[in-house]
């Protein structure tokens, strides 16, 4: 053997980054989450994927708001079981991880449950993954749900520019987590703690590395997003229409938003903003979840359909094309026909762009679960279908309104069909056109020209991108 064929011998082989596969559900703080979890993790060497087969990593970050939801994660983790024991045949050491709200509500029953599961971990200790894989990886089944004293946000890394291009050219930012409204049908209090609010500072700055790495679209996202309380530079406490105008403000951004909004919290200076900042888009998410005064109050919702319908008026006063959604809970503990009746009689109302309803699913831990007057499944189903054919139809009708308009696309994507390209408007609608993807990261003046199902057909008014 010469020197050269030793040399070659004896060289390290070079090991394959290890992949991780991060599954989200439920809302957008958890799609946040997860992003933020991948960046973790690119730092231990972690590669993306969205194959299971080639995952030695997945984690599942769960949503907990419903009973289906949490099921659903039981379910997957049954199949995860079988792929980790048929991979791990194979020499592979794959590891699952539980993360997010059902983690947080049910901990070591998510070990005891589901025997494949080697990490429990809650949405407010996520940062310490690497170390608590550590421990995984030495044998051990780790629950981690422990609220942390520390801040997460300054404990995680900043993605890097290439896993920011890597996300398209919209882009999640958290200014608040948790809740202290203490509805009756939500655990949200118990799984994301007490409302906190990440300094200005902060925020401010996780946007511009955003917006510098090619980002044009920024939605600010909480629990209760419009009770953000950070402290400002000077030590005074701001609020989300200050903070809205400072964003505003930075240089290459092109549009934001926020979401999710309670309308406790829907101060007049915040609803002047859709005024008084044109990057700040015409859609306002306001959940409602009953016209019933009786059921909202039983809801502990702290608000009544007038005072909702008042905020309504005066957004609409401020921003008359402004489109609004809302979610919408059916069935709840004692609700008659004449408060489901109330509920319809809002709808019809307001006129929402497009809406969220559900069916009222009891979570344990909650008041509104150990109710005697639950309502009827049958009911609920057919309280549900009549609520959804409406407000679909309030759906169909706006978009239907948008032809013959032009408005601004922000093109994030191709297409469904060669030649075409698909983005956004300022109302949140899929909008497609024949148009070049030179396009695809900047926003275009189209003419809306057909409305379909799920989306809008658009003719561009030029190829030259605004900005």
């Amino acid at each position: 053997m010469n020197a050269v064929e030793e040399e070659e011998r004896s060289a390290p082989t070079e090991r394959a980054p290890a992949k991780v596969l991060v599954k989200s559900y439920g809302c957008q703080m958890n799609v946040y989450d997860a992003t933020r979890m991948a960046d973790l993790l690119g730092r231990e060497g972690y590669a993306e994927t969205n194959s299971e087969e080639d995952a030695d990593l997945v984690i599942l970050n769960t949503c907990h708001i419903r009973e289906k939801a949490a099921e659903k994660i039981y379910s997957e983790l049954g199949k995860l079981a079988i792929a980790k024991r048929a991979l791990n045949a194979q020499g592979r050491d794959m590891k699952i991880v539980v993360a997010g709200c059902v983690a947080q509500a049910e901990g070591e029953e998510v070990l005891k449950r589901q025997r494949a599961v080697d990490l429990v971990v809650g949405p407010q200790s996520y940062h310490r993954l690497p170390e608590l894989l550590r421990q995984a990886k030495k044998g051990a089944r780790v629950a981690d749900t422990d609220f942390a004293v520390e801040d997460k946000f300054r404990t995680l890394p900043a993605p890097s520019r290439a896993q920011i291009r890597t996300r398209g050219v919209s882009a999640f930012v958290t200014v608040q987590e948790g809740c202290d409204k203490f509805c009756s049908f939500c655990v949200v209090p118990y799984t994301r703690g007490a409302e906190a609010s990440r300094p200005v500072t902060e925020i401010i700055a996780e946007t511009k590395r955003l917006v510098d790495a090619g980002v044009c679209e920024i939605t600010l996202i909480g629990q209760n997003v419009n009770a953000y309380r950070g402290l400002d530079v000077d030590g005074r406490e701001s609020n989300l229409a200050r903070l809205l105008d400072r964003l505003a403000r930075i240089e290459g951004l092109t549009r934001l938003r926020y979401t999710t909004s309670h309308p406790v919290d829907m101060a007049q200076e915040l609803i002047d903003s859709h005024g008084a900042i044109p990057k700040l888009m015409p859609y306002v998410h306001l959940p409602v979840q009953s016209g019933s005064d009786r059921i909202l109050k039983a809801m502990n919702r702290k608000h009544g359909a007038d005072a909702y319908l008042s905020i309504v008026e005066k957004i609409r006063k401020v921003r008359p094309d402004v489109a609004l959604s809302s979610d919408f809970i059916v069935g709840f503990p004692g609700e008659s026909d004449a408060d489901f009746e109330a509920t319809m009689a809002l709808a019809r109302g307001v006129g929402f762009a497009s809406s969220f309803s559900f069916k009222y699913s009891p979570r344990p831990g909650t008041p509104a679960a150990d109710r005697d007057d639950q309502i009827e499944e049958k009911v609920k189903s057919e309280r549900l279908a009549a609520l959804q054919a409406l407000l679909e139809e309030q759906r169909q009708a706006f978009n239907a309104a948008t032809v013959g308009r032009e408005v601004d696309v922000l093109f994030e994507k191709p297409g469904r069909h060669e030649g075409q390209i698909a983005g956004k408007s300022p109302y949140m609608q899929a909008v497609h056109v024949e148009g070049p993807t030179e396009l695809i990261g900047r926003e275009a003046s189209v003419k809306i020209i057909a409305a379909g199902s799920n989306s809008l057909g658009a003719r561009l008014m030029s190829e030259e991108a605004k900005a």
